[in-house]
């Protein structure tokens, strides 16, 4: 899809300049890229305004869906951007593998703290990530982490909400701009619960096996040998269809998983956070 950002609204083209003129003031900067569309447009701005002298990094361990480190790639090689790979092994922090409810903010300061080393070594002064303002509002201990090692938000800086993003990123042709959210697979835990490799190996074979089947908006959330199974409301009635049903079954069991059920309350961002709160 080409650029065409000369048919956003007033409001949306303020915003878009406003993020351009506060990405050029900091001279060079390093993204945190995870591949979302949050990230992507920040990174596609970044290098049309820096160029060169902008580099994407993109954390590749056990926590990130595979599928997500390769769109993330690929990306970045469409578009000309320097793109590195790093692995935190966020696993050695004992707060993150013990999935505390602070657990994000583990995982994030560690790979800050690694971005700002790979911006370092690259000459990069300024390291930024892609929170906007609906994410003000949630429950995200990452966010500290960010306040406290000196990371940009220039998302937040201008203001700009998800539904923005999505349509600036729909104007400038980006391929993620219709993308659904995808957190972090240690987000699929119950707190308190131990995160390993192998566990989080499951559910992202177990994830990428609903969306094969067209399942495009999922989470299987883990509860021991249980996988609890998260879709829109509108696409119950299509897994739990005879075949549908019985495949997702047999597959998750060569996966690993002893019990299989099916949320009847529907996918949510962040269930996991109502047993912090007593709500679900």
């Amino acid at each position: 899809m080409p650029e065409n950002t000369e048919n956003l609204s007033e409001e949306l083209q303020i915003k878009l300049d406003r993020l351009k003129e506060y990405i050029a003031g900091l001279g060079s900067l390093a993204v945190g890229f995870s591949g979302g569309v949050d990230s992507s447009l920040l990174a596609a701005v970044a290098h049309d305004v820096l160029g060169d002298r902008m580099i994407a990094v993109t954390e590749s361990d056990a926590s990130v869906p595979e599928r997500e480190v390769k769109e993330a790639v690929a990306f970045c090689k469409e578009r000309g951007i320097r793109h590195i790979l790093c692995k935190t092994d966020v696993l050695k922090e004992e707060s993150f593998r013990h999935n505390s409810p602070d657990r994000c903010y583990f995982c994030k300061r560690g790979i800050f703290t690694e971005i700002s080393r790979i911006a370092e070594t690259n000459g990069i002064k300024y390291i930024a990530e892609g929170s906007n303002m609906d994410d003000i509002g949630d429950y995200r201990p990452g966010l500290r982490a960010v306040e406290e090692l000196s990371v940009k938000s220039p998302l937040r800086e201008v203001r700009l909400t998800k539904s923005d993003i999505r349509l600036i990123a729909k104007a400038m042709g980006l391929s993620a701009w219709s993308k659904p959210a995808y957190a972090c697979l240690a987000s699929r835990f119950v707190y308190g619960e131990e995160i390993t490799e192998e566990k989080l190996h499951m559910i992202d074979r177990a994830e990428q096996f609903l969306i094969e089947l067209g399942f495009f908006e999922e989470r299987v959330r883990m509860h021991g040998n249980m996988a609890r199974i998260e879709v829109p409301p509108a696409d119950i009635p299509k897994i739990a269809a005879d075949g549908i049903r019985e495949a997702v079954y047999e597959k998750f069991k060569e996966i690993g998983f002893l019990f299989v059920a099916l949320d009847l309350k529907g996918y949510r961002l962040g269930s996991m956070n109502a047993t912090l709160s007593g709500t679900s």
